[in-house]
């Protein structure tokens, strides 16, 4: 994600940053419930599945980031970013 940041592919480097969130929050949630994690890629749902307690501005970070995920992964959205 840094390599990618640093070459300005910027789009990518928030793509691979949202993948890296959302395997460190399944991983807490594996280990915090001791059950597969659910199959989904919203960042908030899964930290407040991990019994997180977030501040508002984590939250909206979760959200964003969710959000360009969604949106980076088709050409529309990734070329008006």
């Amino acid at each position: 994600m840094i390599a990618m940041f640093e070459t300005k592919r910027f789009n990518w480097a928030l793509f691979v940053g949202h993948l890296m969130i959302e395997k460190l929050l399944k991983a807490l949630y594996v280990k915090t419930n001791n059950d597969y994690p659910p199959l989904i890629h919203n960042l908030l749902r899964l930290a407040e599945k991990c019994n997180l307690n977030l501040s508002e501005e984590q939250k909206l970070f979760f959200v964003t980031v969710t959000a360009f995920n969604i949106n980076a992964r088709y050409d529309d959205y990734k070329m008006s970013f």
